[in-house]
């Protein structure tokens, strides 16, 4: 099993993800390898909340462009965490 901090990258910090913490669903970009499972145990290990459902979005690299040379980003992983009622992530709290 992988070290929470290695499955997950860093919050998702955008209009509708905040919107979403009021029904207490939670965004992260996660590693492109993690699966469900190691993202909501990594979740529950970091936050010492409790779990209840994980999606999971596979984005697609943009396509961008320098001068004459054309290039992609790398494709991401978005995990949207929802929480047991009554649980909550702190750090997100003033979003």
């Amino acid at each position: 099993m992988r070290d929470a901090r290695d499955v997950l990258k860093r919050p998702v910090i955008s209009e509708k993800s905040v919107g979403l913490i009021e029904e207490n669903k939670y965004s992260f970009w996660v590693d492109t390898a993690a699966n469900k499972i190691e993202i909501k145990n990594a979740v529950e290990k970091m936050f010492k909340v409790k779990v209840v459902d994980v999606r999971t979005i596979n984005v697609d690299g943009k396509k961008k462009r320098v001068g004459k040379h054309v290039g992609r980003t790398a494709d991401r992983k978005k995990a949207i965490v929802t929480l047991k009622a009554g649980d909550r992530i702190e750090g997100f709290a003033g979003l």
